[in-house]
């Protein structure tokens, strides 16, 4: 009997979101895949996005709200490629997976509210369609050889296959299998990188001057000044042992690591409620009640004190007697308090990596490298990110099945 000249015709490396949609896709249009994945499970990240429900789409895509170094325009039509209603309906008709809305947060769920349903579904899917899936499998080079490809596995024979997928992830949440391995495989293969970083993380400050507030939470808007366009996000805010967290300093934290590298600081400023400065500045104006008082309506009592003290007011002094300069500091400390912070959770905390393979590199329709015919690139290896939301799976989903589809193209024809 002959020797198969491939063990597979398409090898996807990394069994995250975009993998698993990028195998998913293939082996339906009838691909002979293997998903080859370094974890014992795959899908990890799927597994701990929030809070463990999975938040698997935004309710509303905002490309506008995307990162990247490339071309905007490139961003735009790779999330295009399969809009957002067609991502629902495929996950609902399709999977059978029924969303569900957090109006609150303008997430999508499923509707067990589990992140592993998810996560089991598509591999269960991936199996009936015929894939095949290697666990514990970690890759340690990649190399062209005549029409196709070796897939070299540590500890393992390597495996050979026309076409591969590289689905590895960044630097993020290491803990979860992505280690980088991909940006070598990449990098050695003669790919240029944008420079990468973490993003959306936590920050820190060293000394942290809110420690003794650690665990207060609540709705903040942050703004990034001199920013062009002007970048503001609202939402959660929470202050930590070590710094703050929460949806609205995950966001804006890319602003503060990418100024830091420059070696500028990028000021973020927090305002505590829906209140804006005039508003403040006529509220202080009264003549009931305390400081405190007034104050405390609408931030927590221990937030509303330390506001008060840090802008040097006593939060005991009622408004008659409150002077102009403390009233002045303390509408600045309300509406545009500035964040200490001094660096941020790095990798170990970040959801997503910034930057990465440029977008250029890739062809926009089918997700094949550019520098090397036959290798397909898709998720967070690419130099782009969303905010928090689902916007990073809905690029996951989108890039993974464009891969997956293209891999697939001119097979039985």
């Amino acid at each position: 009997m002959d020797t198969p000249r491939f063990d597979a015709h398409t090898i996807v490396v990394g069994a995250g979101a975009a993998g698993l949609m990028a195998a998913l896709t293939a082996a339906r249009a009838g691909g002979d895949v293997l998903l080859v994945e370094r974890t014992s499970d795959g899908g990890r990240k799927i597994l701990i996005s929030g809070g463990g429900r999975c938040n698997i789409l935004p309710h509303v895509l905002r490309p506008e709200r995307y990162v990247t170094d490339s071309s905007p325009n490139s961003l735009r039509k790779l999330l295009r490629a399969w809009p957002l209603s067609e991502q629902i309906s495929f996950f609902e008709a399709e999977l059978g997976m029924p969303l569900e809305l957090e109006e609150e947060t303008a997430k999508l769920f499923p509707s067990s509210h589990r992140a592993r349903d998810v996560r089991d579904m598509l591999v269960r899917r991936f199996q009936e369609a015929g894939g095949r899936i290697w666990f514990d499998a970690t890759v340690g080079g990649l190399r062209p050889e005549g029409d196709g490809w070796v897939v070299e596995l540590d500890g393992a024979p390597s495996a050979r296959a026309e076409k591969v997928v590289l689905a590895t992830g960044g630097l993020s949440v290491p803990k979860t299998g992505s280690d980088g391995t991909g940006l070598r495989l990449v990098e050695a293969l003669g790919h240029t990188l944008h420079p990468t970083y973490p993003a959306l993380t936590p920050l820190v400050a060293d000394p942290h001057p809110q420690a003794e507030l650690a665990g207060i939470s609540g709705p903040v808007s942050i703004m990034a000044p001199d920013t062009r366009p002007t970048f503001e996000t609202h939402g959660g805010f929470l202050i930590t042992h070590d710094g703050w967290s929460g949806p609205t300093v995950l966001d804006a934290s890319h602003l503060a690591i990418r100024g830091r590298a420059d070696g500028t600081r990028q000021e973020l400023l927090v305002s505590w409620s829906s209140e804006d400065a005039d508003s403040w500045d006529e509220r202080l104006r009264g003549s009931n009640g305390t400081v405190r008082s007034v104050v405390s309506r609408h931030v927590s009592r221990r937030l509303a004190e330390w506001l008060i003290a840090d802008a040097g007011a006593d939060p005991a002094t009622s408004l008659a007697q409150l002077k102009k300069s403390e009233r002045r500091a303390l509408v600045r400390s309300l509406t545009a308090w500035p964040m200490p912070w001094t660096g941020s959770a790095g990798y170990k905390k970040a959801e997503v990596t910034g930057g990465g393979v440029p977008l250029d590199q890739i062809h926009p329709r089918t997700m094949e490298s550019r520098v090397r015919p036959g290798l397909y690139l898709c998720g967070e290896i690419l130099d782009a990110f969303g905010p928090i939301g689902g916007h990073n799976f809905a690029w996951a989903w989108s890039t993974g099945r464009t891969a997956g589809m293209a891999t697939q193209r001119g097979q039985g024809e």
